[in-house]
């Protein structure tokens, strides 16, 4: 197998498994504050979604460490994440809001990442973790609606958020 890959390949590699780590990590706080079942099934998915990054940095042997729950190397991220958990802390309805908020950021992020990329890896992969999250956008805009509220969506266009919610959950993989 060919182990060279672009320095932009790698970082997005350390960037997406910390984006992912950010919504796990945000996602066992808000659960175990709110025992809302969305952060609780999503969590896990989550960790999934690392483990499937981290193959890929050991496939290329690209160092990188794995800080604490709520700790992150990249200072946006972990500005993120305080933001988050004490948005989150407020009320059920806006920790939802913050789950959504979370996914909404990673589909645009993985969909930058995919259309610089060249390398087959990192596209299959995230083309999978960004089906994972407009899932989990839906599951996430379903609790939003039931507790008679709505989300706007912060990074996604309003065509593409428009597009995800009125379309049923797919089989990612």
């Amino acid at each position: 197998t060919d182990t060279t890959l672009l320095k932009a390949d790698s970082d997005a590699f350390l960037f997406m498994f910390e984006e992912e780590k950010l919504a796990r990590d945000t996602y066992i706080f808000l659960g175990n504050l709110w025992s809302i079942n969305q952060f609780n099934n999503i969590k896990n998915s989550e960790q999934t979604h690392m483990n499937a990054i981290e193959n890929l940095l050991k496939k290329y042997k690209i160092n990188y460490t794995i800080l604490p729950v709520g700790e992150f190397e990249n200072q946006d991220l972990q500005n993120y994440y305080n933001q988050f958990i004490k948005d989150g802390s407020i009320s059920k309805t806006n920790a939802l809001q913050i789950g959504a908020t979370i996914e909404d950021l990673d589909i645009v992020d993985l969909q930058e990442f995919i259309q610089v990329s060249k390398s087959s890896d990192l596209i299959m992969v995230f083309d999978n973790l960004q089906c994972g999250s407009r899932n989990h956008l839906r599951s996430f805009m379903k609790g939003i609606v039931n507790l008679g509220d709505s989300y706007t969506p912060q990074f996604l266009t309003e065509e593409a958020f428009n597009l995800i919610i009125n379309s049923d959950n797919e089989q990612c993989n």
